[in-house]
């Protein structure tokens, strides 16, 4: 009989309500109080998050992203910076002990982004796994040289024709897988490289240079205006081809609403969160 897990559709919210309903649903989840979670989002408006580990004024140019009405938060995943603008997000939150979730991260990666694989598929687009084939590129996941996400790939993320196609990061907390990533529909590298720190303009000009190549959309390999709508059926098809579930989509109820909102005020939308580092 085949696994039943919720499916939540959010939409776009802002940058406090998409990280306050990935860490409710964790809280939630290892409780018992609710299934393994696929949740799909956006952001309104476009947000600049970092890493739970990144120096925020370090990385990315404060000013910058206020000057530019971006929304910004600090995310409970490690990794590098990423500007969330024309995308569809995922999250999957799923219990560490859960019998087709293997110990490691690395290999956890594996499976969760395995749905991530069909769902360009269903799209149409060939993607593969990124898999670091030299130690000098092993190192270079453990020291990346820059601040932005699409920089480069790491284990088992997703790249089409050579270039990174989705970024994810992942934690574990009380006993719970949370992995959530960004899955680009559109790319804007003006916008990209103008909220981060650079020494020189040259830096800047240099680093688009490098993502040209190295980051892709969605609409840049279909060659066509692509919907959201349509993206979002393609990876919800996607997971629950990869990890052999049924999705049954649901609304978020009032215990995990009320949850969200204490969330948001005590840690998403707090200064004190989002500025700690």
């Amino acid at each position: 009989m085949t696994e039943k897990w919720m499916f939540i559709n959010s939409g776009p919210q802002s940058a406090s309500y998409n990280m306050a309903m990935d860490d409710a649903l964790l809280e939630l989840h290892s409780k018992g109080r609710i299934p393994p979670v696929v949740r799909f989002y956006e952001w309104n408006p476009p947000t600049l998050s970092v890493g739970y580990f990144q120096k925020a004024a370090e990385a990315v140019d404060l000013e910058k992203v206020k000057e530019m009405g971006l929304g910004f938060v600090r995310r409970p995943t490690g990794g590098r910076a990423v500007l969330h603008d024309r995308e569809l997000t995922y999250s999957i939150i799923v219990s560490e002990s859960h019998p087709d979730m293997p110990e490691t991260v690395t290999e956890a990666y594996r499976v969760i982004s395995a749905g991530l694989l069909e769902g360009f598929r269903n799209l149409g687009l060939q993607a593969e796994f990124a898999i670091p084939a030299t130690r000098e590129e092993r190192n270079a996941l453990k020291q990346p040289r820059s601040a932005v996400c699409f920089d480069a790939p790491s284990w088992y993320e997703l790249v089409v024709e050579g270039r990174k196609a989705a970024g994810s990061a992942q934690t574990r907390q009380k006993g719970v897988i949370l992995q959530h990533g960004s899955i680009p529909v559109s790319l804007d590298l003006d916008k990209l490289v103008s909220v981060f720190n650079f020494k020189t303009e040259d830096h800047r000009r240099r680093m688009k240079e490098k993502l040209e190549k190295k980051a892709v959309s969605i609409e840049e390999l279909s060659g066509r205006a692509v919907e959201m709508a349509d993206v979002a059926e393609a990876f919800r098809s996607g997971f629950e081809q990869a990890l052999d579930v049924e999705l049954i989509k649901m609304d978020p109820d009032k215990e995990i609403l009320e949850l969200v909102s204490q969330l948001e005020e005590e840690k998403y939308s707090n200064d004190s969160w989002n500025f700690k580092k």
